[in-house]
Protein backbone atom coordinates (compact mmCIF):
# COMPACT_ATOMS: atom_id res chain seq x y z
CA UNK A 1 0.00 0.00 0.00
CA UNK A 2 1.29 3.67 -0.23
CA UNK A 3 0.19 5.82 2.35
CA UNK A 4 1.81 7.48 5.28
CA UNK A 5 1.66 8.81 8.73
CA UNK A 6 0.76 12.66 8.84
CA UNK A 7 2.21 13.68 12.67
CA UNK A 8 -0.45 15.57 14.74
CA UNK A 9 -3.51 14.54 12.40
CA UNK A 10 -6.31 14.06 13.78
CA UNK A 11 -8.11 10.89 13.61
CA UNK A 12 -10.61 10.32 10.56
CA UNK A 13 -13.97 8.08 9.86
CA UNK A 14 -13.36 6.20 6.86
CA UNK A 15 -14.91 3.84 4.45
CA UNK A 16 -13.33 0.24 3.85
CA UNK A 17 -14.81 -1.12 0.74
CA UNK A 18 -13.49 -4.61 -0.61
CA UNK A 19 -12.23 -5.36 -4.03
CA UNK A 20 -13.33 -8.44 -6.02
CA UNK A 21 -17.00 -8.81 -6.17
CA UNK A 22 -17.82 -5.95 -4.37
CA UNK A 23 -16.23 -3.05 -5.66
CA UNK A 24 -15.03 -4.62 -9.00
CA UNK A 25 -16.68 -7.42 -10.91
CA UNK A 26 -15.45 -10.68 -9.96
CA UNK A 27 -12.75 -12.22 -11.92
CA UNK A 28 -10.72 -14.89 -9.84
CA UNK A 29 -6.65 -14.00 -9.96
CA UNK A 30 -7.04 -11.44 -12.27
CA UNK A 31 -4.11 -8.33 -12.02
CA UNK A 32 -4.38 -7.55 -15.70
CA UNK A 33 -5.59 -3.84 -15.57
CA UNK A 34 -7.96 -4.65 -18.88
CA UNK A 35 -10.21 -6.62 -17.40
CA UNK A 36 -10.90 -4.86 -14.41
CA UNK A 37 -14.55 -3.62 -14.56
CA UNK A 38 -16.32 -1.65 -12.14
CA UNK A 39 -19.18 -4.33 -10.06
CA UNK A 40 -22.98 -2.48 -10.47
CA UNK A 41 -23.50 0.29 -8.88
CA UNK A 42 -19.84 1.03 -7.73
CA UNK A 43 -19.82 3.93 -9.95
CA UNK A 44 -22.75 5.79 -8.65
CA UNK A 45 -21.35 4.70 -5.05
CA UNK A 46 -17.70 5.91 -5.84
CA UNK A 47 -19.11 9.34 -6.85
CA UNK A 48 -21.37 9.30 -3.36
CA UNK A 49 -18.80 7.85 -1.42
CA UNK A 50 -16.16 10.94 -2.63
CA UNK A 51 -18.46 13.39 -2.01
CA UNK A 52 -17.88 13.02 2.15
CA UNK A 53 -14.27 13.94 1.66
CA UNK A 54 -13.55 11.13 3.54
CA UNK A 55 -10.48 8.16 3.12
CA UNK A 56 -11.42 5.63 0.33
CA UNK A 57 -9.56 2.31 1.51
CA UNK A 58 -9.40 -1.01 -0.50
CA UNK A 59 -8.60 -3.78 1.91
CA UNK A 60 -8.40 -7.03 -0.77
CA UNK A 61 -7.55 -10.59 -0.06
CA UNK A 62 -4.90 -11.77 -2.71
CA UNK A 63 -4.15 -15.32 -2.22
CA UNK A 64 -2.88 -16.08 -5.52
CA UNK A 65 0.61 -14.72 -4.68
CA UNK A 66 0.13 -17.69 -2.05
CA UNK A 67 -1.03 -19.83 -4.65
CA UNK A 68 2.19 -18.90 -7.21
CA UNK A 69 -0.48 -17.75 -9.79
CA UNK A 70 1.13 -14.02 -10.53
CA UNK A 71 3.34 -11.79 -8.12
CA UNK A 72 3.02 -8.83 -5.65
CA UNK A 73 4.71 -6.79 -7.81
CA UNK A 74 2.03 -8.03 -10.18
CA UNK A 75 -0.87 -5.90 -7.62
CA UNK A 76 0.84 -2.56 -8.63
CA UNK A 77 -0.50 -1.74 -12.04
CA UNK A 78 -3.87 -2.97 -9.92
CA UNK A 79 -3.57 -0.78 -7.66
CA UNK A 80 -2.83 2.28 -10.33
CA UNK A 81 -5.34 1.17 -11.92
CA UNK A 82 -7.93 1.29 -9.43
CA UNK A 83 -6.98 4.98 -8.40
CA UNK A 84 -7.67 5.76 -12.32
CA UNK A 85 -11.15 4.51 -12.09
CA UNK A 86 -11.72 6.03 -8.30
CA UNK A 87 -10.60 9.47 -10.09
CA UNK A 88 -12.92 8.85 -13.64
CA UNK A 89 -15.91 9.17 -11.26
CA UNK A 90 -15.11 11.82 -8.35
CA UNK A 91 -13.58 9.16 -5.75
CA UNK A 92 -9.50 9.14 -4.08
CA UNK A 93 -8.41 5.96 -3.89
CA UNK A 94 -6.54 6.45 -0.14
CA UNK A 95 -4.95 3.53 0.40
CA UNK A 96 -4.48 -0.21 -0.91
CA UNK A 97 -3.83 -3.17 1.09
CA UNK A 98 -3.78 -6.17 0.14
CA UNK A 99 -3.04 -9.58 1.78
CA UNK A 100 -0.81 -12.48 -0.25
CA UNK A 101 -0.92 -14.85 2.40
CA UNK A 102 -2.86 -18.42 2.41
CA UNK A 103 -2.79 -21.38 4.85
CA UNK A 104 -2.41 -23.72 1.66
CA UNK A 105 -0.32 -21.81 -0.32
CA UNK A 106 2.56 -23.21 -2.70
CA UNK A 107 4.60 -20.21 -2.13
CA UNK A 108 6.99 -19.75 0.66
CA UNK A 109 6.59 -16.99 3.12
CA UNK A 110 3.17 -16.72 1.57
CA UNK A 111 1.90 -20.25 2.44
CA UNK A 112 0.72 -19.59 6.22
CA UNK A 113 -2.12 -18.42 8.25
CA UNK A 114 -2.25 -14.45 9.41
CA UNK A 115 -3.45 -11.84 10.76
CA UNK A 116 -4.03 -10.10 7.73
CA UNK A 117 -6.50 -12.69 5.83
CA UNK A 118 -9.96 -11.11 6.21
CA UNK A 119 -11.91 -12.57 8.38
CA UNK A 120 -9.00 -11.44 9.71
CA UNK A 121 -9.09 -7.55 10.78
CA UNK A 122 -5.44 -7.23 10.28
CA UNK A 123 -5.60 -5.06 7.12
CA UNK A 124 -8.49 -2.39 8.87
CA UNK A 125 -5.90 -2.14 11.46
CA UNK A 126 -2.64 -1.64 9.50
CA UNK A 127 -5.05 1.21 7.19
CA UNK A 128 -6.15 2.63 10.51
CA UNK A 129 -2.04 3.18 11.82
CA UNK A 130 -1.22 4.26 8.28
CA UNK A 131 -3.98 6.50 7.85
CA UNK A 132 -4.59 7.43 11.16
CA UNK A 133 -8.03 5.87 10.85
CA UNK A 134 -10.63 6.29 13.60
CA UNK A 135 -11.98 3.03 12.52
CA UNK A 136 -14.89 2.83 15.47
CA UNK A 137 -16.17 5.83 13.13
CA UNK A 138 -15.28 4.12 10.11
CA UNK A 139 -17.30 1.38 8.15
CA UNK A 140 -16.58 -1.84 6.45
CA UNK A 141 -18.45 -2.78 2.80
CA UNK A 142 -18.19 -6.27 1.41
CA UNK A 143 -20.05 -8.69 -0.05
CA UNK A 144 -19.55 -12.05 2.28
CA UNK A 145 -19.51 -12.56 5.66
CA UNK A 146 -15.63 -12.69 5.73
CA UNK A 147 -15.74 -9.06 5.20
CA UNK A 148 -18.20 -8.57 7.48
CA UNK A 149 -16.25 -10.66 10.06
CA UNK A 150 -13.62 -8.47 9.78
CA UNK A 151 -15.16 -5.05 9.82
CA UNK A 152 -16.54 -6.09 13.25
CA UNK A 153 -13.37 -7.10 14.64
CA UNK A 154 -11.78 -3.92 13.65
CA UNK A 155 -14.64 -2.53 15.65
CA UNK A 156 -16.30 -0.97 12.09
CA UNK A 157 -19.86 -0.61 11.44
CA UNK A 158 -20.35 -3.20 8.08
CA UNK A 159 -22.77 -3.33 5.18
CA UNK A 160 -23.03 -6.64 3.21
CA UNK A 161 -23.79 -6.30 -0.39
CA UNK A 162 -25.51 -9.80 -1.14
CA UNK A 163 -25.26 -9.85 -4.47
CA UNK A 164 -25.22 -14.11 -4.72
CA UNK A 165 -21.37 -14.10 -4.01
CA UNK A 166 -22.14 -15.45 -0.34
CA UNK A 167 -22.64 -18.86 -0.72
CA UNK A 168 -21.80 -20.71 2.70
CA UNK A 169 -23.56 -18.22 5.19
CA UNK A 170 -21.52 -19.47 8.16
CA UNK A 171 -23.29 -17.54 10.69
CA UNK A 172 -22.33 -16.10 14.11
CA UNK A 173 -22.75 -12.43 16.06
CA UNK A 174 -19.41 -11.08 14.76
CA UNK A 175 -20.67 -12.06 10.99
CA UNK A 176 -24.07 -9.99 11.47
CA UNK A 177 -24.25 -7.19 9.08
CA UNK A 178 -25.09 -3.92 10.62
CA UNK A 179 -27.23 -3.29 6.89
CA UNK A 180 -27.57 -5.46 4.40
CA UNK A 181 -28.15 -4.34 0.55
CA UNK A 182 -28.09 -5.64 -3.18
CA UNK A 183 -25.58 -3.16 -4.70
CA UNK A 184 -23.20 -1.03 -3.65
CA UNK A 185 -24.62 2.38 -4.18
CA UNK A 186 -27.07 1.21 -1.84
CA UNK A 187 -24.66 0.72 0.93
CA UNK A 188 -23.03 4.07 0.00
CA UNK A 189 -26.29 5.53 0.06
CA UNK A 190 -26.86 3.97 3.89
CA UNK A 191 -23.30 5.11 5.00
CA UNK A 192 -23.18 8.69 3.48
CA UNK A 193 -26.63 9.08 5.32
CA UNK A 194 -25.85 7.45 8.49
CA UNK A 195 -21.85 9.75 8.57
CA UNK A 196 -23.51 13.31 7.81
CA UNK A 197 -26.13 12.26 10.23
CA UNK A 198 -23.56 12.19 13.11
CA UNK A 199 -21.91 15.09 11.99
CA UNK A 200 -25.18 16.70 12.10
CA UNK A 201 -25.59 15.96 15.61
CA UNK A 202 -22.38 17.09 16.43
CA UNK A 203 -22.92 20.47 15.32
CA UNK A 204 -25.87 21.13 16.40
CA UNK A 205 -24.42 19.80 20.31
CA UNK A 206 -24.17 23.05 22.33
Amino acid sequence: MSAAIVPGRALSAAVLLDKDGTLLDDVPYNVDPARMRLAPGAAAALRLLGGLGLPLVVVTNQPGVAHGLHSEADLAPVRERLAAMFAEHSAALAGFLYCPHHPAGQVAPYARACLCRKPMPGLLLQAATALRLDLARSWMIGDILNDVEAGKRAGCSTVLVDCGNETEWQMSPARQADYVVPTLDAAARIVVARIRAVAQRYAEAP
